[in-house]
């Protein structure tokens, strides 16, 4: 058998790490070259990844192996699953990382893994990798490392000590589903690792009783991906299984990863494919938790027997739900309703706020601010403009969902 070269593993291995959804740098602490050393952690280039402010993010994408002990149903990567292996050294994922850069392909490295022989040892490779990038080659882009929750706590330390952000999968929304599709996994272990990352980032906050500030920690936080459509969860009890993640471990990001049944797999679990728009209303409801003020409770009126409705967002489907609180008169309304309008997004709120303070706004006034008046006109007023009987219109619904397709008879 011919030994495979470098650019065969990058080809393998750059594809399995597909299935890794969690790759934006927000929030990583900014540093540069200019003081010495290589790289920078901010700026924008050829990008993969999105940052909440704007910034575009190239990063080397990839898994330092895809060989795994586990046999997790929903992975494709799982020991029982046949499949093309490969293993990075921690020399190559360096040499790799380093080469990139230099050729400014990338601005930093998101890196996950198969488990390969144990958990500690997949864990201290990564961790090593980190290291050296940081302290022998002076590395100062952003680096994300996917942590393996079955890892010694010594070292899930180091590797926050070197990496911006750790990512610590929860896998499924429901323990349940984990234990059955993932039987070498614990649902308890996750969340005691999640538990660790949260509890060191906020110690490397604070300042010793000498004033000395603590060595920082994964100061870009951490996040977690959650596969949607592998068990028989709704969209309900996926939102409140991200609410509770929120609010316990102080995430930065869940990433919600529509699952699409692969091969053998079948047989144990459950063939449900969502389509990718079910993802899509996934990340609109995730981004009204965030932003917006909703909970999950008020997300889940607007949804249909537990699913969000695919044919309009989440935003829309609320406020149709609840047509008695509209229309809100833009110029009086308080901002965490003015939230709540279809077509109004949070700087467009924000802008309406600051206008109104010295002025009355007008229709026009909001199509100048950026507010998107198409879809916001039947849940708002304001001078030159008012809804009449629009927002109690029975087709109202009808006006926003997108119109009826001819199916393919061949």
């Amino acid at each position: 058998m011919a030994m495979m070269t470098l650019q065969d593993k990058v080809a393998i291995l750059s594809d399995a790490a597909k299935y890794d959804a969690s790759c934006a740098s927000s929030g990583g602490e900014r540093r540069d070259s200019r003081k010495g050393g290589l790289g920078s952690s901010g700026g924008s280039g050829i990008c993969h990844a999105y940052t909440p402010d704007g910034r575009c993010i190239s990063l080397l994408k990839i898994l330092m192996t895809n060989f795994c002990i586990f046999d997790c149903a929903y992975c494709i990567n799982r020991v029982s699953s046949n499949v093309e292996r490969a293993r990075f050294s921690v020399e190559e994922v360096v040499q790799l990382t380093l080469e990139f850069y230099r050729r400014n392909y990338i601005e930093g490295l998101f890196l996950s893994s198969g488990i390969i022989r144990s958990p500690d040892q997949t864990m201290g490779d990564m961790a090593r990798i980190a290291r050296t990038l940081r302290e022998e080659h002076g590395f100062r882009g952003y680096i994300h490392l996917k942590t393996i929750p079955d890892a010694a706590p010594e070292l899930i330390r180091e590797a926050g000590l070197y990496a911006d952000r750790l990512s610590i999968n929860v896998e499924l929304p429901q323990d349940m589903s984990l234990r059955k599709f993932a039987p070498e996994k614990r649902p308890e272990t996750i969340r005691s690792a999640m538990a660790q990352v949260r509890l060191e980032g906020e110690a490397a906050k604070d300042r010793s009783h000498t004033g000395r500030k603590a060595r920082r920690f994964a100061p870009a936080g951490q996040s977690t991906q959650m596969i949607v459509g592998a068990d028989g969860a709704d969209d309900v009890a996926i939102l409140n299984s991200a609410t509770r993640l929120y609010t316990g471990y102080r995430l930065r990001r869940v990433y919600y990863s529509a699952f699409s049944p692969i091969p053998d797999a079948s047989a144990a679990l459950p063939l449900i494919k969502p389509p990718l728009m079910r993802e899509h209303r996934l990340y609109q409801a995730d981004w009204l938790l965030r932003f917006y003020g909703f909970s999950a409770e008020e997300i889940a009126t607007g949804t249909r027997q537990g699913h969000l409705d695919l044919e309009i967002d989440p935003k829309l489907a609320w406020a149709l739900q609840h047509r008695g609180l509209f229309p809100l008169d833009v110029n009086r309304a308080p901002r965490e309703m003015l939230l709540r309008v279809p077509g109004f997004g949070v700087r467009t709120v924000d802008r309406i706020i600051a206008a109104r303070r010295t002025r009355a706004l007008r229709f026009e006034d909001l199509l100048r601010i950026g507010a998107l008046m198409k879809k916001a006109r039947p849940f708002v007023s304001l001078p030159g403009w008012t809804p009449r009987g629009l927002t109690d219109s029975v087709d109202l619904r009808a006006r926003f969902s997108p119109p009826p397709e001819q199916l393919q008879l061949l």
